[in-house]
């Protein structure tokens, strides 16, 4: 007897994918991958040679002359060098101290609006929530004059103060507030969509319980959107620690406050000449943001794309 298999039913993985899943699909994969790959070790190998070697010929050499040392990263962390009083690590423990905060403010905020949005049924939550989505077209560039005149002057309308001016120069502060009111709009509408698809029946069980929204959002929604937490937490990260814009607008360029990414565009000028101290910092740069990535990043796929794929 001859079975028929239902017809609309495919029994076998269709033709993208098999093309995809093929080994020269992999073998492209991975050249692809070391191509991009070359940039960084060539910055590696420069920074680690010295200064005779670097002017002499390419970083490639490194595999016939292996002369390398840590001295670069030692002068450009501490002694600043040829021309610069004020070496590196002022500047980077600045932006881990910008970085850190401005990541956990939004993301702590953004989740308890997001579970707010989803779970807290008010009137006009839905219109709340448009008008926090709408507020992504916002660009940076366009706030920039107006919050630093509101931090340095405050809100005034005619005789009346609306927002008295706060003494905020010369610390994070304004640094912290505006990563933190730009980053809002994308976290909650990404937290967002996450929380509202946690379980229902979970969510009333836990009602019916007795638990408080605090109750619930601690004990239960902290654990599951977990991995959305991490992914807009690297996002965040990344984009704080990599800005120069409001790092130099708010924090401007004094040891006490001002970032590393303003420091390096500093040495690019003082260094012009010194090509194994500026690729030594522009790899100290990349260093945190590489940790943060590769110990986050199993979260990474999965907390993008929860949000978007139902069930």
């Amino acid at each position: 007897m001859s079975v028929h298999r239902p017809t609309g039913v495919r029994t076998g993985r269709g033709p993208v994918r098999k093309t995809f899943s093929s080994p020269l699909a992999s073998a492209f994969v991975i050249a692809v991958t070391v191509l991009w790959t070359v940039p960084t070790l060539g910055l590696l190998a420069t920074s680690l040679r010295p200064k005779q070697d670097v002017t002499a010929d390419g970083w490639w050499n490194v595999l016939l002359h292996p002369d390398l040392g840590l001295s670069n990263y030692h002068t450009v962390l501490f002694e600043g060098g040829s021309g610069v009083s004020t070496g590196l690590m002022p500047f980077l423990v600045n932006s881990l101290a910008i970085s850190v905060p401005a990541t956990l403010f939004p993301l702590v905020l953004a989740a308890m609006a997001a579970y707010g949005l989803a779970w807290v049924r008010f009137r006009g939550s839905d219109t709340v929530f448009f008008v926090v989505f709408a507020l992504q077209v916002v660009p940076i560039q366009m706030a920039l004059i107006p919050l630093l005149r509101l931090f340095s002057g405050g809100a005034h309308l005619g005789p009346l103060t609306l927002i008295p001016a706060v003494d905020l120069k010369g610390t994070y502060a304004p640094v912290w507030l505006a990563h933190t009111m730009f980053a809002l709009p994308l976290a909650i509408f990404l937290l967002h969509n996450f929380i509202a698809q946690l379980p229902r029946d979970l969510m009333e069980a836990a009602v019916v319980d007795g638990a408080s929204h605090f109750k619930i959002f601690r004990s239960i929604v902290l654990p599951l959107c977990a991995p959305a937490l991490a992914s807009f937490a690297i996002f965040q990260f990344l984009w704080v620690w990599n800005d120069l814009l409001v790092a130099l607008t708010f924090a401007g360029g004094t040891p006490e406050v001002a970032p590393m990414t303003v420091r390096l565009a500093q040495l690019s000028g003082s260094f012009g000449g010194r090509w194994e101290l500026l690729t030594a910092g522009a790899f100290l740069s990349i260093l945190v943001p590489l940790a943060v990535f590769f110990g986050l990043q199993r979260y990474f796929v999965r907390g993008l794309l929860a949000g978007s794929v139902k069930g």
